[in-house]
């Protein structure tokens, strides 16, 4: 019976520690808005070290925008930082900001 708590106390603070992570800032450049859904493509820029890796962008990622009010300030092309949440696979912003 204790090795089953173990587990199951190991598996929430995964889930946690995994939902904590996804709503940090990141930063991106804005690869295409549609304003009439109120969505937004966003190229995130990837983390680590300078030559760290092959590539220097990270995947394309879309979202729903919380408020569309939101997506007034920014233009394809514009580096921006963001915060998003991500609900069945739908990711909607909840931050947005250009750098």
């Amino acid at each position: 019976m204790g090795t089953a708590r173990f587990i199951y106390a190991g598996a929430a603070a995964l889930s946690i520690l995994a939902t904590s992570a996804f709503a940090d800032d990141m930063t991106g450049m804005v690869t295409r808005i549609d304003r009439l859904n109120s969505t937004i493509s966003i190229q995130e820029t990837q983390k680590g070290t300078v030559g760290g890796s092959a590539g220097g962008a990270g995947a394309l990622q879309q979202y729903k925008a919380k408020d569309a009010a939101m997506l007034d300030a920014v233009h394809a092309g514009d580096r921006v930082t963001y915060s998003a949440t991500s609900a069945d696979g739908t990711g909607t912003l909840t931050k947005l900001q250009k750098q």
